[in-house]
């Protein structure tokens, strides 16, 4: 991908080339790099910026490409993708806690479970469905377009932290629906059942304190993805939005537990 600016001033982008490499070591993507450059009649001189993902063989601090890019010319700056980073960042911090990383085991367990037949899922339909009509009744939730629509569990992913953020928001929206599908299933099965511990288990404080802070975390980095992926934001406005979540995160830590816990 070419970013460039054209006669008007204009920053435009363009894809040039998808290039196959026997192997992915520096020296073959430099080769690989330069012969994509020269090919279009283009200088190394000329470029003033470079952007890879995060593998050490693109953005080594000493032998990766964008390294060796440097050392020909001095103002082809690195700049490494901030909502890449950003991604990285949540990833390391979730796998690295233990509470955290079971808690996420607990999810596609009941996600799973939730979803095994289209008897469950039909169930949890249902569920929700008379949940959503009960809570109107009730005045709990208000009448509108597109709002209360059914939906169903997501699956996480393991690549994508976001896919997380979104089930996480709808186990929080079915809450009552699930925790009824899962009875009905441990009624219907036979023998000794694992739905009563999944019931069990999200129903405990604990289980519900770390959803609820990661909905309000991943909400405060989803919000940040999003910006970032702008087309029209630059690296000036990316460290001011970084900054600016890193105080909102001080500031729950530090002043915003009380009214979090009645939230739990």
């Amino acid at each position: 991908m070419l970013r460039f600016l054209n006669d008007k001033g204009k920053v435009v982008e363009r894809f040039i080339a998808l290039h196959h490499v026997k192997y992915t070591t520096f020296e073959e993507l430099k080769d690989a790099l330069h012969g994509i450059v020269d090919r279009h009649t283009l200088s190394i001189l000329r470029i003033r910026g470079q952007g890879y993902d995060g593998s050490s063989n693109m953005r080594g601090e000493f032998n990766g490409l964008q390294r060796k890019i440097l050392d020909e010319n001095p103002y082809a700056f690195y700049v490494h993708c901030y909502a890449h980073r950003l991604q990285f960042v949540v990833v390391s911090v979730a796998s690295s806690c233990s509470s955290i990383h079971d808690f996420f085991e607990y999810i596609s367990l009941i996600v799973t479970t939730t979803s095994a037949s289209c008897k469950r899922r039909d169930a949890l339909t249902e569920a929700q469905h008379q949940d959503i009509l009960s809570r109107l009744e009730s005045g709990e939730i208000s009448q509108g377009n597109d709002l209360h629509q059914s939906s169903s569990l997501a699956r996480p992913g393991d690549t994508r932290w976001i896919s997380h953020y979104t089930t996480l928001i709808r186990l929080d929206q079915m809450w009552s629906s699930v925790l009824e599908v899962l009875s009905i299933v441990d009624e219907d099965e036979r023998g000794v059942s694992r739905m009563a511990s999944l019931i069990e288990k999200m129903e405990s404080f604990k289980f519900v304190f770390i959803l609820k802070l990661l909905l309000k975390l991943y909400g405060f980095t989803n919000e940040l993805s999003k910006i970032l992926q702008t087309k029209d934001h630059n690296i000036v406005l990316a460290m001011e939005l970084v900054d600016d979540v890193k105080a909102r995160l001080t500031t729950l830590r530090e002043s915003s537990w009380d009214n979090f816990l009645i939230d739990v």
